[in-house]
């Protein structure tokens, strides 16, 4: 009796051991698993200042020079050239005489015109006084009256075919091609000479939307190339296209002041800077502060130690900073790093 009594209470305090244990074991977990309490965190971030500045915009394209006006010379009529009067590279001006074709037969046309003309005048005269002593119909004489008009017509004809025996320069320039010798029989239209007009010259670029936006008809441009080193063509855009194209880039045209001895020939590869520095006071960022693409743009503004998350409106990208049109103010402070941490309302400490 008495060694079941010491089997039991061994039993008793062994569970009370185990029971204690465990209690002491659930303490610890507890403890080791309870939040730690750390106070406020603050995020590290860098920051900028969103100022007023003076728009300076850099823009430098390449292509290439080509002529102001590039013509055709061309004969209005057929036949056998003759005193061919101009050779490769020979400057010639507007109106200036450059051959023409033979007029023996056109002249013999304007002469028989001329003859029929003026018989038919004298019988319009004779038929009009008929008709005044009742000896001629009015009929008769509107006849003759017509076909005096019809050779009138003729003989302008034929004058205006012989003026065309004569092939004229269409505009001043350089004769850059020639495509004809004298004694060569031509027909209507055949080319004769290629004229172009360098005194000015054009250079076409193309630019992507953002930088399109940044110029205006009739700025300033800067041309350089690599033939002419430290020298500088003064140039104006005449044309920017109202349409971009498949690649979402806009066609410029540039006219360049080639006057001076036309030193530039079509096809000189150039540089055309459109650099220019706007009097327009302009709010700007860096381009980084953008949380999210300029077309739903918002920056994290720090205020007391705390961001607020506000949407903007961006405009001008230039240089790595971009404008603000609304929703900031002059001085705001930006986060420029650490976004990806933030939260509307996170406090921050600010890094320098």
């Amino acid at each position: 009796m008495k060694s079941k009594y010491i089997i039991w209470l061994v039993v008793v305090i062994l569970v009370a051991l185990i029971a204690y244990k465990l209690a002491v074991n659930k303490k610890e977990i507890n403890e080791k698993n309870k939040p730690v309490q750390t106070g406020n965190v603050k995020i590290p971030v860098k920051v900028a200042t969103a100022e007023e500045q003076t728009l300076e915009i850099n823009i430098m394209k390449t292509g290439n020079l080509t002529p102001f006006k590039e013509v055709k010379a061309v004969a209005a009529t057929g036949g056998t050239l003759h005193n061919l009067r101009f050779n490769l590279g020979d400057h010639v001006q507007a109106g200036q005489v450059l051959t023409y074709t033979d007029t023996r037969a056109l002249q013999l046309d304007v002469q028989k015109a001329q003859t029929n003309a003026s018989k038919l005048r004298g019988d319009l005269n004779t038929y009009t006084e008929l008709l005044q002593g009742n000896a001629a119909t009015q009929e008769k004489v509107n006849d003759i009256r017509q076909n005096y008009l019809d050779a009138v017509n003729q003989v302008n004809l034929a004058k205006k075919n012989l003026s065309d025996a004569v092939i004229k320069a269409p505009t001043s320039g350089i004769i850059a091609d020639k495509k004809v010798e004298e004694g060569m029989v031509v027909n209507a239209g055949a080319e004769i000479a290629t004229i172009v007009n360098l005194s000015r010259a054009k250079v076409q670029v193309n630019l992507t939307e953002t930088e399109v936006y940044q110029i205006v008809q009739g700025q300033k441009v800067k041309i350089t190339t690599d033939v002419y080193p430290g020298k500088v063509f003064n140039g104006i855009v005449s044309f920017i296209s109202p349409q971009a194209d498949q690649t979402h880039n806009y066609l410029v045209e540039i006219q360049v002041d080639n006057t001076q001895k036309s030193l530039l020939r079509s096809g000189t590869f150039v540089y055309a800077d459109f650099s220019r520095t706007t009097h327009q006071q302009l709010l700007m960022i860096p381009r980084e502060a953008l949380t999210e693409s300029v077309k739903n743009a918002s920056v994290f503004v720090v205020q007391d130690g705390i961001v607020h998350l506000k949407t903007v409106q961006t405009g001008t990208e230039t240089n790595g900073k971009i404008q603000v049109v609304s929703g900031l103010n002059t001085g705001d402070q930006i986060v420029t790093s650490g976004q990806i941490n933030l939260k509307d309302g996170s406090a921050v400490s600010v890094s320098k």
